[in-house]
């Protein structure tokens, strides 16, 4: 049983951390640190609700492959 608020949030949070990191790949702009100060103590929360979520997302797969072995039982 899945909780789609918690997965809308942990994907909200992950799109979030990716946008971030293509900021930082792209033009060298860490935007979280530049809203919450280089490595504060809410910057690093940020960072790690991102990783978390990032992790959280991971068993996104799993449903994913039960999903496909399942619908070609049907």
């Amino acid at each position: 049983m899945r909780n789609k608020a918690l997965d809308s949030l942990a994907l909200t949070i992950a799109i979030i951390g990716a946008i971030n990191w293509g900021l930082i790949g792209l033009f060298s702009f860490d935007l979280v640190a530049f809203i919450f100060g280089n490595m504060s103590w809410f910057s690093r929360i940020i960072y790690a609700l991102v990783g978390i979520a990032g992790l959280y997302i991971i068993t996104f797969y799993m449903y994913t492959i039960n999903g496909t072995a399942e619908s070609n039982k049907a």
